[in-house]
Parts: structure tokens; C-alpha cells; sequence
């Protein structure tokens, strides 16, 4: 396919995830078998548009005057894929290309953008959302909001139980990889352009050999922050497909006691492959309908919460979350976290701590939950984050986006990473 019917094909899926409201994921799936005779390539370079679209919505739909696919999709090859309106007009009028330009599409791609526009515009994120994030980032919300619109990086996390960062650094030094800037178990391959392919990582040899497991950054450096021990007693009570039971597995050395679980069975379920591939002994999984096991084990040395939440720090990865999160969603949200909090703080023992950790930036599931939960958990303490960096990973500690100085929220504008929060909080009686 040429890129003018690559062009009209992302036009096409936009209008079917808009009116049918579906993630993008499974619009584009079933147009490729739809399409049998579209490439990989193809595949490829409509995806990335249709994915730019939804990753800069409001600043596309700024440029047009029109917020429907069409005109979203050409404000997106203007301002994203650096087209010229010219280079534009010429690829819509081309045979299987999405039409001629209209007059008013022509001036409007032609024109120069306003720099006075609301956040909410300039950072592409929902407007209702708009005070929340000025709440936690002042007048950098739309500056946030534009870092959590690009493109991601790759990020892996070595597995220091068969492997070690150099060993993966060189494993995967034909992508440019390089090590990443705050995990010292971090390797990053930077993220494509429209004209260049995703790396399938895990069709690499160092993925079936355990080496590796791709995982942002900051959810990196959120295992790391549990400050576990070999030995220790540890469980993560929302494990879902494994990825920080596994990192804590190998920060533990396979010794101890590592206790994964997860409400979702169908979150659950890949993590039995990825125990087996990673080398973790230690790890044992209790499944979703045996929830009353885990009251019987006793105190643990520490308490994992990867708590259910909107997911506004993995906007980069998932674009399309964004538009689907609605207000009603963000409250049921809240009081899940109320209660994974209640459920893992009847599982401290006395001198443990509980680990709350959210791929989310917005103050409503992060910081406001931690308050909440320590005006009425006067056993529990808040231990700062800078502390608990210096004892668990040591070097350089970055500062946290929100100005806090207890707990930590990494994001894509400040660190380079997903949007994540942590809070450490030890148990004192």
C-alpha cells in the first residue's frame, strides 16, 4: 500500500473506535484480517497513525476546526508526521487516498498554530481532567500532558537471576539500546518514528532464555522501592500478569517467601509462564477465588499494592484510555484503592511496611488516597521516599514531579519514564 491508502485505512478505524467506542487494539486487529492483503509494514504505519491521532486528539482537532477523524488524521501528518499542507494535498488526491483537500482543510493546515490555547488543549488530555492536573502540576499541566502524548520508549528489566544489564546491553546493542537512567536494571530502546518498526523484543533469544522482561521504568523502580530482602516475607496482593512479583523475585534471590495474587483471573493467568521462563523459585500463586488464603499466612515483612487505577501515567502506551476514562470510572477507582488499602494493611506485621504504588498522576488516587488512609491508620507511617531511594537503590535520588517530599510520582516530562506513584508506609504497632 502506498501511504495515501495507509492514510484513508486510519481513517477508516478512527471512525470505527469513535462511533463503536472500542480500544484502538481491536479495531486495528480486526481490520487487518479484514485486509488480508495489507503488510506488516502497512500494518504498521496505519497503526502508528491511528495511534498519533488518538495521542494528540485535541491539538489535531485545534488545527482543523473539526474534531472527525478525517480532519484529525490530516492535522496529525501536519503537526506530527511534519508533512507539509503541499506534501498533503498532493497524497489526498493520489488513488486510494482519503479525497481532495477542502478549502477550508487547506487553510487551516497552512495555518500557524496559537501559543494561548488552554491546557487541556496543548497537553491533548480530556477537559474535565483539566483541574486535577492543574491541582498537582500548576502551570506545567499541559507541558505533563504533552510528555504523556508521545511515543514510548521500550524499557526491559534485566533479570538478575540469569542475566546481568551488560549482558543485555550487548544482547540487544544492533537496536541501540542504551541503560536507562534511574534503574540500575534498566535497558531502553528508544521509540520508533512513523518510518521505522517496533522492535518485537520478545522474539529475541534473550526473552526465551529468561534474560529479560520489558517493563517501564518507573514500574521498575517501584519494586525496587519496596526495599525487599532475601529472606523476607513479601506478597503482591494485585499481581496481575507478574511483571513486579518477578522483579522482586530476583531482588530477593529467590530466598524467602513471595506470595502473588490477584482478584482477576484472567490478569493472573500469564504470570504461570513467566514464573517458569524467569527462574523464580520462591514465588507461590494463590488464585483469584482463594482470596481467604491469604488472611491465614500471617504478618508479612511487606505488602506490595499495585493498585487498580486510571491508568493517566501509561497514556503514552494506551492513548485511547484517556477519551474512554469517564468520571464515574475515576470514583469507582478510588474506592477500589480504599479497599486494596484496607485488605493489605490487615496483612503488615508489626515493623512491615506496605508499598502503594499507582500508574497514575492524578492526586485523586495517589497522594489524597495516602492521607485518607493515614488519618484513619494511626499504626501506619508515611517513610519518605528520598530514605527509603538511599537504602533500596543508593545514588543520585530524583525529585518528585509533584514537589512532594514524601511520596514519589515519576512522569514522562520529568524523568523520561511512564506516570508513577509510590508511597512507603511502615506499620509502627
Amino acid at each position: 500500500m502506498r501511504l495515501a491508502g495507509r492514510v484513508a485505512a486510519a481513517i477508516e478505524i478512527l471512525n470505527d473506535i469513535f462511533t463503536q467506542h472500542r480500544p484502538a487494539s481491536e479495531a486495528l486487529k480486526d481490520w487487518g484480517k479484514s485486509h488480508r492483503f495489507a503488510g506488516s509494514t502497512d500494518r504498521h504505519a496505519i497503526g502508528t497513525l491511528v495511534y498519533d491521532v488518538l495521542r494528540r486528539r485535541n491539538t489535531a482537532s485545534s488545527r482543523m476546526g473539526d474534531g472527525r477523524p478525517r480532519a484529525l488524521a490530516l492535522g496529525v501528518l501536519r503537526d506530527v508526521w511534519n508533512m507539509s499542507s503541499a506534501e498533503i494535498e498532493t497524497l489526498c488526491t493520489e488513488q486510494f487516498g482519503p479525497g481532495v483537500l477542502t478549502a477550508k482543510e487547506k487553510t487551516a493546515l497552512e495555518r500557524e498554530m496559537r501559543d494561548d490555547l488552554p491546557a487541556h488543549i496543548r497537553g491533548d488530555f480530556p477537559e474535565w481532567l483539566e483541574p486535577s492536573l492543574q491541582a498537582v502540576f500548576g502551570d506545567r499541566a499541559a507541558e505533563e500532558g504533552a510528555a504523556l502524548s508521545m511515543r514510548a520508549p521500550i524499557d526491559m528489566r534485566a533479570n538478575t537471576l540469569k542475566a546481568s544489564r551488560e549482558q543485555l546491553l550487548e544482547a540487544f546493542a544492533k537496536h541501540n539500546a542504551t541503560a536507562g537512567s534511574l534503574s540500575p536494571l534498566c535497558v531502553r530502546i528508544e521509540s520508533p518514528t512513523h518510518e521505522t518498526r517496533n522492535v518485537n523484543v520478545e522474539v529475541e533469544p534473550a526473552h526465551g532464555l529468561g534474560w529479560f522482561e520489558v517493563q517501564d521504568e518507573a514500574s521498575q523502580i517501584a519494586a525496587l522501592l519496596s526495599g525487599v530482602q532475601p529472606g523476607e516475607s513479601v506478597i503482591d496482593i494485585c499481581a496481575g500478569a507478574g511483571g513486579k512479583t518477578l522483579a522482586l523475585a530476583a531482588i530477593m534471590k529467590n530466598k524467602g517467601r513471595l506470595v502473588a495474587h490477584d482478584q482477576d483471573k484472567h490478569r493472573l493467568r500469564p504470570i504461570f509462564e513467566r514464573v517458569n521462563r524467569s527462574g523464580a523459585t520462591n514465588i507461590e500463586i494463590v488464585a483469584a477465588d482463594e482470596c481467604a488464603k491469604l488472611g491465614e499466612m500471617g504478618g508479612f515483612d511487606c505488602v506490595l499494592i499495585d493498585a487498580p487505577c486510571s491508568g493517566s501515567g501509561a497514556w503514552r502506551r494506551k492513548p485511547d484510555a484517556k477519551w474512554r476514562l469517564q468520571p464515574k470510572q475515576l470514583e469507582q477507582r478510588q474506592k477500589d484503592q480504599r479497599d486494596v488499602l484496607a485488605q493489605g494493611a490487615a496483612l503488615v506485621k508489626a515493623g512491615g511496611r506496605m508499598i502503594y504504588i499507582t500508574c497514575s498522576v492524578l492526586a485523586e488516587e495517589n497522594t489524597d488516597q495516602v492521607k485518607t488512609f493515614l488519618a484513619s491508620n494511626k499504626n501506619f507511617k508515611i517513610v519518605p521516599y528520598a530514605e527509603q531511594w538511599k537504602h533500596a537503590i543508593g545514588g543520585e535520588v530524583p525529585k518528585s514531579a509533584d514537589g512532594s517530599s514524601n511520596t514519589l510520582l515519576l512522569t514522562p516530562a520529568q524523568h523520561g519514564t511512564d506516570g508513577f506513584f509510590v508511597a512507603v508506609m511502615q506499620k509502627v504497632v
